[in-house]
């Protein structure tokens, strides 16, 4: 009896990714999550999942980087990212970034179910224009070989400091003390060959959706 776990925070498409999957497989097991910690969670709790129907625009997820993640401490997990952001660049990028397919939102209900069943069966699925697109450039792709370097909570603490939280307020948030965080970001630094929190940052900005949308964070005294 097959898993697959969907990722979305938009009640309604859930419910159409729900019905999609029952026409094809009505003897699959499903299991939701509406954001970033839950899925993180979810993907735990079910290592033998079959499949995970990924939105890239959850609350926590910053472009890419929750994808790369994901494939780096679950690189058994096919993922397919299902999206309303249909530029043929974007949907390049996330094929590029490890997932298995992409399905635009837009897609009908008749299509949902072929991509579902394509890549169940091991293949990739992506509309024509995904595979034209230019590949992926050098720097991104140089910034998600770093991100894969980090556990899961410096990830975490990557992804808030991204949102222009302090080290005190990243604690609060995660349940720690602040020298806690602090040497979180140390190692984060290190590992992506950064000089300071900005350039940490910006270097995981190449993977945003919209990079112009990310907030450098303060800098703080270590």
């Amino acid at each position: 009896m097959p898993t697959l776990l969907i990722a979305d925070d938009h009640p309604l498409f859930r419910e159409a990714l729900r019905g999609a999957v029952a026409r094809v497989l009505p003897e699959a097991q499903l299991r939701e999550a509406q954001n970033v910690e839950a899925l993180y969670t979810l993907v735990e709790s079910e290592p033998d999942a079959d499949l995970l129907l990924l939105d890239l625009n959850m609350p926590g997820a910053h472009g890419f980087s929750a994808l790369v993640h994901l494939r780096a401490l679950h690189p058994q997990l096919p993922i397919v990212v299902v999206s309303a952001r249909e530029e043929p660049a974007v949907m390049r990028r996330a094929l590029d970034h490890g997932a298995i397919g992409f399905i635009p939102k837009s897609a009908d209900a008749k299509t949902l179910g072929e991509a579902i069943s394509a890549v169940l069966e091991g293949d990739r699925w992506a509309p024509a224009s995904a595979l034209a697109a230019p590949a992926t450039g050098p720097d991104e792709y140089d910034a998600a070989q770093r991100l894969r370097d980090l556990t899961p909570q410096q990830f975490r603490v990557l992804q808030m400091l991204g949102s222009g939280l302090l080290n005190k307020q990243i604690g609060f948030e995660l349940g720690v003390s602040e020298a806690t965080i602090k040497a979180h970001v140390t190692a984060i630094l290190r590992k992506l060959g950064a000089g300071n929190r900005t350039q940490a940052v910006l270097i995981a900005a190449r993977l945003a959706l919209d990079p112009g949308a990310i907030v450098p964070p303060p800098e703080e005294a270590d």
